[in-house]
């Protein structure tokens, strides 16, 4: 038996290469970035108003009423105002326009003043100094070209989508979800609901398989390998070898009991790593091996529920996320409200 530490160091080294595929953005929800990826241009693409209002020159603005002449209209989607600026001109802009060059400020159109009334509008009146830059989103100033918007080995978040997508980045590449092939295996296991007592629910599968999203793979069902099943799973070993499964993963019939055959099939296989019995709890018994001269694994999990829960979240998850080439995860403390005891030895 060997410690959880010793554990990871060992599913550090064994690690599996796994290919990059190129993905429309919006289906890479929870994949992870292949690339570093930077923005291809400004964002805003150009200065644009944040504020409905007016825009004027702020050096035509002085502490005494002034009348400024409203020469046009700009709403969020038109073309440039391509019309000449002179002194003492306005023109009308709603947010994200695009501020005429030659203006250099926004009066909001909660502070104007029209002329000769609001429906008759021919100017509007300003009474204060206007400083320069007031309510303008600056070229660039959400994005600039060359900006790294996704660090490569980044899980992709709906904000990370959201980035892209105002950035027009409509494909990206990432990594291939892994392929993973589950057994539950004993005789006990059953796919029906309504069960005698000697019998037990097959949790385990419709729990992994509901991860699949959020974890980065996709699930592929064996089924259930009954005690006397251990030549059918030697042949899906063996099959695992030339196909696309990158990992099969067994709940149950690890640890050292009379049906107990997982362990003593895998280590029929030349193996590259291997270790069973990590010193844990829940989860004693969990075991890992590598086929020798290829990128197959093979994870064994307790077959109690919260034991393979546990083996999966801490061993199989921070596994794939070393071989998705995902940034590591940070570790999070936290102080305990009250006392708690465990076995020495024992993470």
């Amino acid at each position: 038996m060997i410690s959880y530490i010793q554990a990871r160091a060992i599913l550090n080294k064994a690690k599996i290469k796994i290919s990059d595929e190129i993905i429309n953005t919006t289906d890479s929800l929870n994949r992870v970035s292949a690339l570093n990826i930077k923005s291809q241009s400004n964002h805003p693409a150009d200065n644009n108003a944040a504020f409905d209002g007016f825009a004027v020159r702020s050096k035509d603005t002085k502490n005494l009423s002034q009348k400024f002449k409203i020469i046009g209209s700009i709403a969020a989607g038109h073309k440039p105002f391509k019309k000449k600026i002179k002194k003492f001109d306005a023109v009308e802009i709603m947010t994200g326009g695009i501020i005429p060059k030659g203006f250099d400020t926004i009066i909001p159109i909660e502070q104007i003043v029209f002329s000769p009334n609001k429906k008759n509008a021919q100017y509007i009146l300003v009474s204060k100094k206007i400083r320069k830059n007031e309510h303008v989103r600056f070229l660039g100033s959400d994005y600039k070209k060359n900006d790294l918007i996704i660090k490569k080995g980044t899980i992709i978040h709906s904000t990370h989508i959201l980035a892209l997508k105002t950035l027009g980045i409509s494909k990206i590449k990432v990594k291939r979800k892994p392929n993973i092939l589950f057994f539950s295996t004993g005789n006990e296991i059953s796919n029906k609901d309504n069960i005698p007592n000697w019998q037990v629910r097959n949790s385990n599968s419709h729990y992994i398989k509901s991860l699949e999203s959020n974890f980065l793979f996709n699930f592929i069902s064996g089924g259930i390998l009954k005690d006397n099943h251990e030549h059918l799973f030697k042949k899906q070993i063996k099959k695992l070898v030339n196909s696309k499964i990158d990992m099969i993963i067994t709940s149950g019939a690890v640890s050292a009991g009379k049906f107990d055959f997982v362990p003593s099939v895998i280590n029929s296989f030349n193996l590259s790593n291997y270790f069973k019995g990590v010193a844990i709890r829940p989860g004693k018994p969990v075991l890992f091996a590598k086929i020798k001269g290829k990128q197959k694994v093979i994870f064994g999990l307790p077959g109690n529920p919260i034991s393979s829960a546990a083996c999966f979240r801490f061993f199989v998850y921070p596994f794939l996320m070393n071989s998705l080439g995902a940034s590591p995860e940070k570790p999070i403390k936290a102080i305990l409200k009250n006392s708690f005891q465990k076995k020495k030895d024992f993470t």
